[in-house]
């Protein structure tokens, strides 16, 4: 079995953080304080820290034709679970930084993907490989 990683991020609006990891991205909450909300995001604990200030904006770099924001996070998922949160997103009309697509196509590594930004501006990715054995593909 994996470990669970344990993740923690800042956010400016508790309330905020709520609606979207908990409404929107459907994450179930776990132990919460005036300043912090446990997350299980797919089996792995992410926690938003409220803060008064954020942190600087994140920076680009470009992955195959995309300026994919640095940092980010996310999980890989299942091709199912992949194409479910897809739609889920596309459905509440959240605003891609990259839309969902298929990056490397035909290539070594070949993998669904999609970025998007949380209410505080932290960036997520989520990505799913049709053969999971590709995750760490070089040729």
């Amino acid at each position: 079995m994996t470990q669970p990683f344990h993740l923690a991020i800042p956010v400016d609006d508790l309330d905020k953080a709520r609606a979207f990891y908990g409404d929107l991205l459907g994450f179930k909450q776990g132990r919460s304080d005036t300043q912090w909300i446990d997350w299980d995001m797919y089996g792995h604990q992410l926690v938003t820290h409220c803060v008064k200030r954020m942190p600087t904006p994140p920076e680009y770099n470009s992955v195959d034709g995309h300026n994919v924001p640095v940092p980010h996070f996310g999980v890989v998922l299942t091709m199912a679970d992949w194409q479910q949160l897809a739609d889920r997103l596309v459905a509440a009309k959240v605003e891609f930084v990259i839309e969902p697509y298929i990056r490397f196509k035909g290539q070594a590594g070949e993998q669904a993907t999609l970025f998007f930004k949380d209410p505080a501006g932290n960036a997520l990715e989520f990505k799913a490989f049709k053969d999971m054995g590709q995750l760490f593909a070089v040729d």
